[in-house]
């Protein structure tokens, strides 16, 4: 039986077998000795992606005590759900998009990570407490690695296509639409994807 472990597009944690390729977390322990989340799942605001692996470190997962492991498809998919690059096992990535994120007019360059937390994660639990509501903007217009709900179902924006998401990766795509749908990606990330932040992306998606 797989764990609670993996994250979806909108930030939800679902039990699912796929294998993703980063890891995160949401600032602490959120699960229960028996390996089950609580009712709340983030500890923090302090949501990260991180590599699956770092100097050989090995952890049993969902320890008691310890912080709640989570898994992600890809780097898009965490920032859809309001993670952002770890500054310790991904410190350039995490430069890369600090940088990005004042280029793009969201963040002050003396700003500090707690701050870009409160942006991101602040936005997606503000949402999940059901306090704010996701931005709605014309699909074939975001940014590439965006990711935006779309007919009931995630899909990924990539140049003039757009691709569904699913746990195993993503589908054949189609060319992105001309209407207005619902962004999953908050909105300062959706600032540095647009100032060229690249995210690393599934490699299913080169193969459709």
């Amino acid at each position: 039986m797989p764990l609670q472990n993996r994250v979806d597009p909108y930030a939800a944690i679902h039990a699912d077998p796929a294998r993703g390729t980063f890891m995160g977390n949401r600032g602490g322990c959120f699960h229960t000795t028996d390996r089950t989340l609580k009712r709340t799942h983030w500890k923090s605001r302090q949501w990260i992606i991180c590599r699956l692996d770092f100097k050989g470190r090995k952890r049993e997962l969902m320890a008691p005590g310890k912080y709640t492991e989570l898994f992600f498809l890809d780097e898009a998919t965490a920032l859809a759900a309001g993670h952002r690059p770890c500054f310790e096992c991904r410190r350039e990535e995490a430069r890369a998009f600090k940088d990005a994120l004042v280029q793009a007019g969201v963040l002050d360059k003396s700003a500090s990570v707690a701050d870009i937390d409160g942006l991101i994660a602040g936005e997606v639990q503000e949402r999940l407490r059901g306090k704010a509501m996701a931005e709605f903007a014309q699909a074939d217009a975001l940014p590439d690695g965006a990711i935006f709900d779309w007919d009931g179902g995630a899909w990924l924006k990539l140049g003039d296509r757009c691709l569904p998401w699913s746990f195993e990766g993503y589908r054949r795509p189609v060319t992105a639409p001309t209407v207005s749908v619902k962004v999953l990606t908050p909105h300062a990330t959706l600032g540095a994807l647009a100032a060229g932040y690249e995210p690393d992306i599934h490699l299913s998606a080169d193969r459709n």
